[in-house]
């Protein structure tokens, strides 16, 4: 049978791996999917995704593409990925894609979501998928300091060293802040669509906003960082857990 280029969506709770790439004796999402395939189809493939998630990351919408030649169907294959996988991990989808299909580099946008629980009590259902900050944070002006990000610009300032990113240019289509309502109102839920993130770039504006919401800095400070490019200038890198790939896009 031919070789077949297949697009899966994947999602999974990163809590218990370090995260997306394949690492030398440590449980990552790749290696789960990729011996899983293995078991089902004998084949060793390499999948490659749009977003390399670090240790404790989730996704409700990761893609990843691969190769095969297996003549399972794609239903036959989704079904029986989904029976031997860990339950923490899902194939959402199986579908054909175009022949010479990579993941990363096709993707042309990405929607992250970044969850805090601004709380005094900590949440112990949450622990593992929000940040507990439990100083009172004001979204008006979180939300605010956020639109001045919005655009194409050079995000140095919010790029943790050790990216293998040529430059540090990006464009960010929207960055909303919003706070829930009733029973979710200690939710502070950021969401932010561009068209490619740098390395910790949406955590390093999580925590940057956060500076804003406590009162620490003035709205007018998130574009004074940006125009610093100096990752220095900037707020704390806000933890992993928080931190959702929700969907990739694709034209």
């Amino acid at each position: 049978m031919p070789a077949r280029w297949l697009k899966l969506t994947i999602a999974y709770d990163g809590t218990g791996y370090a995260g997306w790439q394949v690492q030398p004796d440590k449980p990552t999402v790749q290696g789960a999917i990729e011996t899983a395939w293995k078991e089902i189809t004998q084949e060793n493939v390499r999948i490659s995704a749009a977003g390399r998630t670090d240790a404790g990351v989730h996704a409700h919408g990761q893609v990843a593409g691969l190769i095969t030649e297996s003549r399972l169907s794609d239903v036959d294959l989704l079904r029986a990925l989904n029976a031997v996988l860990p339950n923490d991990v899902a194939i959402l989808s199986i579908e054909p894609a175009p022949e010479g299909f990579h993941a990363t580099r096709d993707a042309v946008g990405k929607h992250y979501r970044y969850h805090i629980h601004n709380g005094r009590v900590p949440s112990v259902f949450d622990r593992y998928y929000a940040w507990h900050y439990p100083q009172p944070l004001d979204v008006a002006p979180m939300h605010a300091a956020a639109q001045s990000l919005i655009g194409r610009h050079d995000f140095s300032s919010f790029e943790t060293a050790g990216s293998e990113r040529p430059d540090s240019v990006r464009t960010i289509w929207e960055l909303n802040v919003t706070r829930g309502v009733q029973d979710s109102a200690d939710r502070i839920t950021i969401d932010v669509r561009g068209d490619g993130f740098l390395y910790n770039m949406v955590r390093t504006i999580v925590g940057t906003l956060i500076e804003v919401g406590k009162g620490a800095r003035d709205i007018a400070w998130s574009a004074q960082v940006l125009a610093a490019c100096d990752r220095r200038q900037a707020g704390q890198t806000a933890p992993p857990q928080g931190l959702f790939l929700v969907e990739v896009e694709y034209e």
